[in-house]
């Protein structure tokens, strides 16, 4: 299985640009680390043509939300949730991504 993180960078919602340039390599760091480390052993799981894609982006209170955008089975779903819950990382709860999920 092919995991990728993808981080969704903001750029209007830090009024000081240093500020915002830390916050979104903080984020690059986030989504690079989440991919290989946390979600390593999801490589092994399920058909090597499957995919699992995860954005991860900040909420406005700055904390890191995260949303399965593919579709993917229930078990991996559910497992990304929970270590991206034990990273301390929401569960992103609108509909203004793009999510290609089938029936």
């Amino acid at each position: 299985m092919t995991v990728t993180v993808l981080a969704i960078l903001e750029t209007d919602f830090v009024p000081d640009k240093a500020l915002g340039r830390v916050m979104n390599e903080r984020l690059q760091k986030a989504a690079f680390e989440l991919q290989e480390v946390h979600l390593a052993d999801l490589k092994s799981m399920g058909e090597r043509n499957e995919d699992v894609v995860v954005y991860i982006s900040y909420n406005p209170k700055y904390k890191i939300r995260f949303r399965v955008v593919n579709d993917v089975p229930e078990p991996i779903e559910s497992l990304v949730g929970e270590i991206c819950g034990n990273l301390g990382y929401l569960f992103w709860k609108t509909a203004t991504v793009n999510v290609f999920k089938g029936n």
